[in-house]
């Protein structure tokens, strides 16, 4: 067998990577929440910072 055959072969074998994308999914949750946590409070400091604005003008 080839080195690319065993390669695959091994790499088909191999259960150490079920736990890599475990880990990559709960990372993708994390920055689903971070990001609609920053667009949440951007929007709240846009409207905060508006108003300093409005005082200053």
């Amino acid at each position: 067998m080839s080195r690319i055959g065993r390669f695959f072969t091994e790499f088909g074998r191999d259960t150490s990577g079920a736990t890599a994308i475990e880990y990559g999914l709960i990372v993708a949750l994390l920055s689903a929440v971070v990001a609609a946590a920053t667009a949440t409070i951007g929007t709240s400091l846009t409207g905060m910072f508006q108003k300093i604005v409005d005082l200053f003008s």
